[in-house]
């Protein structure tokens, strides 16, 4: 609140009292009536006082509220523009996760590619990398669509590339089946016998002994082939080829 000293109500005060008309001079007032007017002259000077107070104090309280009214819209402003970046922020933050998020998917489906998986291989069950079984199965529909040669690279390199693989052992077979479907029947024992020593525990040894017997034989070479013969059905005597092996001795003799 504002208010007025001393000296400035005494001013306002004796400009009043100068303005004030008075019915008589204070010489020709006795001292009650003198005492009487200057009460009510103080009387009046305290109410200018307040009324110029008032009036003042309501000025102030206008300001204020002037000065009020604009801090909050400056307060608003600033809110406004902080819940701009906030929305920026978050939309950013949003965009972060979702990318995160996509390439933590893109990483999993990655890996799973790279996981090996279960597959059955001669009925027998086995961990194989995804790549490994492409290639193979690639191979694979090279020598059943009648591509011999390009059989025979593809399985050439798989069994190069992969050489401890599940399916090493079916490669090569398929390999030695390319080069005698070529006619190339060296190459085509030579691919046997590997399946015949190095996988002689695989479900294809049995069939590759047979394919070397049917290799030596085109060649003309009956000793080698009935050798061949014998070595299956004294091996894999319960075997479909080894039953295959005995009715071939048989038309030998």
């Amino acid at each position: 609140m504002i208010t007025f000293s001393k000296s400035r109500l005494a001013a306002a005060c004796l400009a009043l009292a100068s303005c004030l008309p008075l019915h008589a001079s204070a010489g020709l007032l006795d001292d009650d009536e003198a005492r009487k007017a200057i009460l009510e002259l103080r009387a009046k000077v305290d109410n200018v006082a307040r009324e110029l107070n008032a009036r003042v104090d309501t000025k102030a309280d206008k300001s204020a509220a002037i000065d009020l009214v604009n801090q909050h819209e400056q307060t608003m402003q600033e809110i406004a523009r902080l819940r701009g970046q906030l929305e920026v922020l978050a939309n950013e933050v949003a965009n972060a996760q979702k990318h995160q998020k996509d390439l933590y998917t893109d990483l999993d489906t990655r890996m799973r590619k790279l996981e090996p998986r279960q597959v059955t291989i001669d009925g027998q069950q086995a961990a194989v990398a995804p790549s490994e079984q492409q290639d193979y199965e690639a191979a694979l529909l090279l020598f059943k669509a009648g591509d011999y040669k390009g059989a025979a690279s593809s399985l050439s390199e798989f069994v190069r590339r992969h050489p401890e693989s599940a399916y090493a052992a079916n490669a090569q077979y398929w390999l030695g089946n390319a080069y005698y479907a070529q006619r190339d029947y060296k190459n085509a024992i030579a691919a046997q016998e590997i399946v015949a020593t190095t996988y002689r525990d695989s479900a294809k040894a049995p069939d590759a002994m047979l394919n070397i017997a049917s290799s030596y034989a085109e060649l003309k070479d009956k000793k080698n082939a009935k050798k061949a013969l014998q070595a299956l059905v004294a091996k894999f005597p319960d075997s479909t080829a080894g039953q295959a092996a005995k009715d071939r001795l048989a038309s030998l003799r």
